[in-house]
């Protein structure tokens, strides 16, 4: 049973660094002028589990930064995936 939050851990862990890398690139996308990378899909990744990586998107690239959907959604997200890592950290232990 101590696998499950080291599995989640890692499961959240992808899925932020596959967000924070999208968040950059739909940053240089958008400075380029080319097509961005839809909204719903920084979304759908920071609901399964990267919502971290999309905080720590939003912090270093300065991207989505005046969106409120993106600063309330994604550390409301955040809270609630770090909450549940903790939860299955003590109720595993």
């Amino acid at each position: 049973m101590e696998t499950l939050p080291a599995c989640a851990a890692l499961w959240m862990l992808v899925w932020s660094l596959a967000l924070f890398s999208l968040m950059g690139r739909d940053k240089r996308l958008a400075r380029m002028g080319a097509r961005r990378i839809p909204e719903k899909r920084l979304f759908l990744l920071a609901a399964l589990g990267g919502a971290v990586g999309g905080v720590a998107g939003m912090a270093v690239f300065r991207h989505k930064t005046k969106h409120m959907s993106f600063i309330v959604g994604f550390r409301a997200l955040a809270l609630l995936q770090l909450a549940a890592l903790v939860f299955l950290t003590v109720k595993c232990a």
